[in-house]
């Protein structure tokens, strides 16, 4: 079964996974594309991992199999484009910050806001964000 984000809940289409997501707003801070922006196939982000997507800011993270979440590649503390994703967390490589790959809450500072999520479905196997939603 398919889960989504707990900010905004799941819907299935067409069998694939639609995380949508409040927050982020796509704009020119970087939370998200301002558009549906392709990504890649699904299948090139980890079970229990994720991956940074530098050109359209965002990361997609599979906390468990066919479970995808996406959010804003850029840390809230200090507007850093987020390193990696391992061990269950999305790390900042500028000042050490770490977020849940589940739901993007703040897991180590010094970052003292979650990272906005960004709408996700996945489509013939690829993964597709954005628009995101304006709060």
């Amino acid at each position: 079964m398919l889960h989504g984000a707990a900010a905004g809940g799941a819907a299935l289409a067409a069998g694939a996974a639609l995380t949508a997501c409040g927050g982020g707003g796509g704009d020119s801070k970087g939370n998200g594309p301002s558009s549906a922006t392709t990504l890649g196939a699904a299948s090139e982000v980890p079970v229990g991992g994720g991956k940074v997507y530098g050109s359209a800011k965002v990361v997609v993270t599979q906390p468990t199999k066919g479970t995808f979440h996406c959010f804003s590649a850029i840390c809230t503390h200090q507007g850093c484009t987020v390193g990696s994703v391992q061990k269950g967390v999305i790390a900042c490589p500028c000042h050490g910050s770490e977020f849940s790959v589940s739901d993007g809450s703040v897991k180590q500072g010094p970052a003292d806001k979650p990272l906005p999520s960004v709408p996700l479905k996945v489509e013939g196997g690829k993964l597709v964000a954005g628009p995101a939603k304006k709060s």
